[in-house]
């Protein structure tokens, strides 16, 4: 098997497509209130997938973390460690919740963590100075 993608359940799919789209700049082409939203980000498929049509294919019912979650993270990098800072804060004034200021890791990475409208963890990161 090859990995293909990935995808994350929505509950509101208007407001997440907004998100993805103006505050962390994907390329969405799909309407906001699609039951499902495919884009392709630096050659990895995304998808947005309403849960609660999820549910309605598989005919049974899930269970959602809420509020900031840890279940997993979506990892973005930039080319170097003033773009951590600088993409920090342009996407925390567009709207991201800040979850963790910029930080030089003992590892070598610049790293900085936000979230979604429904609390998915999004790492922005570099090993580059």
């Amino acid at each position: 098997m090859k990995l293909d993608g990935f995808g994350i359940f929505v509950e509101d799919m208007s407001v997440m497509v907004r998100f993805y789209r103006d505050v962390l700049g994907f390329d969405i082409k799909e309407d906001e209130n699609a039951t499902n939203v495919y884009l392709e980000k630096d050659g990895t498929l995304f998808l947005l997938y309403r849960r609660s049509d999820f549910e309605k294919m598989t005919n049974r019912g899930f269970h959602y973390a809420k509020d900031i979650n840890g279940h997993y993270e979506i990892a973005l990098s930039v080319e170097n460690y003033d773009a951590v800072d600088l993409a920090f804060r342009d996407v925390v004034s567009k709207g991201a919740t800040p979850v963790m200021e910029p930080n030089t890791e003992p590892w070598g990475q610049r790293t900085c963590y936000i979230a979604d409208p429904e609390g998915n963890l999004i790492e922005i990161g570099s090993f580059n100075q």
